[in-house]
């Protein structure tokens, strides 16, 4: 698995769980986010996550498509 270390922007306490993917270059489009967060295949801290638009928070860790990040 490939670790990306993703730091969340000063003035933002989160980022959307798609607009992550796409910002570390997992998929190429937030369609493409869209379709692995619906089809079970995006986990955050162990468990599968289906809201394509969580709030991910800094200290979490999404898994998904052969990588692990980590947002700081």
């Amino acid at each position: 698995m490939r670790e990306i270390h993703f730091k969340i922007r000063q003035e933002d306490e989160f980022i959307q769980l798609i607009q992550l993917l796409k910002a570390v270059n997992v998929v190429e489009s937030g369609g493409m986010a869209q379709i692995l967060v619906t089809q079970g295949e995006v986990k955050r801290n162990g468990e599968t996550e289906l809201r394509k638009r969580a709030k991910i928070l800094r200290g979490e860790k999404i898994e998904t498509s052969g990588f692990v990040v980590y947002t700081e």
